[in-house]
């Protein structure tokens, strides 16, 4: 009467059944992971989930289409809070790692202040990551932009240091990295300073890069809750992303892998026009 037999009728609602249970099993294992990293983005989910997506015939393309479905895709947030005051009687620094090649962990590190936390209940927190690897190697969260948040930051940094190669420091000039106190760390430490010439994202790219990462996906600019309470999130998501969350750049390798590199990987980069070897080494 309609066009169809039977058998092509009931074939076809058997199937429709089996594609409602693999797309549920997926989002299932999607949200499992997202309990760890909330906005984590599709391709990481595949790389994570490549053993599990392989058994139930689930490809790159159908896992976007399981999430689009489900409404699990993620949108992009872009939010920014000045946080840097150039404007001081220290010495600012020249920019050293323009045209530098990146090609082993602990060459530079790339510092930054970001703003975290609810109006009420805002915090900064300063971070020292490795611009090869994309570990985080020391960070500090504090309710003001005081000095010693960032010093308390380099000190970790330095403490997880492993590689006894020339190292170099690179931030904007911020009061806190042009200051006396923090300049004789490096000194102590023979780092080598580097500093962006003026205001601009791309100048300082791996460093607003991670703090995109940790505010975005880990949602640590939607918290409400005291001090205490937050230095734990922040704490945990940081282990989070260092140990868990694969990262483009490093070939979908964790930070805390790509760190521990006896041999090199030449990392994987967004190309970016008209910016420095550097700068393009951002992409997450």
């Amino acid at each position: 009467m309609f066009g169809r037999t039977r058998q092509a009728y009931y074939k076809s609602v058997k199937s429709l059944a089996t594609k409602k249970d693999i797309s549920s099993e997926v989002i299932e294992k999607v949200d499992n992971i997202r309990d760890f990293m909330p906005r984590v983005g599709g391709l990481k989910l595949y790389y994570l989930l490549n053993d599990d997506l392989t058994k139930l015939h689930v490809g790159r393309d159908k896992l976007f289409l399981i999430l689009k479905a489900n409404d699990r895709l993620i949108k992009p947030k872009r939010s920014y809070r000045i946080t840097t005051n150039s404007h001081h009687r220290f010495r600012k620094y020249k920019d050293i790692v323009f045209d530098l090649t990146i090609n082993h962990p602990e060459q530079v590190w790339v510092s930054d202040i970001t703003y975290i936390g609810s109006r009420k209940n805002n915090s900064y927190l300063a971070l020292v990551t490795d611009a090869y690897s994309k570990k985080i190697m020391g960070y500090d969260l504090s309710n003001s932009l005081v000095l010693e948040g960032s010093l308390r930051a380099m000190k970790m940094a330095l403490k997880n240091r492993k590689y006894k190669t020339p190292l170099i420091h690179h931030s904007d000039r911020g009061l806190q990295y042009c200051s006396n106190q923090y300049q004789k760390i490096l000194r102590e430490n023979d780092v080598t300073t580097s500093m962006t010439v003026k205001y601009d994202p791309y100048a300082n790219a791996i460093a607003e890069r991670v703090n995109g990462i940790l505010k975005q996906e880990f949602l640590l600019e939607e918290y409400n809750c005291d001090m205490k309470t937050m230095k734990k999130i922040v704490e945990e998501s940081i282990e989070i992303y260092n140990s868990m969350r694969p990262h483009l750049s490093c070939n979908m390798l964790t930070p805390d892998v790509m760190h521990l590199q006896s041999k090199e990987i030449k990392p994987s980069y967004k190309k970016i026009t008209n910016t420095s070897t550097f700068n393009v080494a951002c992409a997450g």
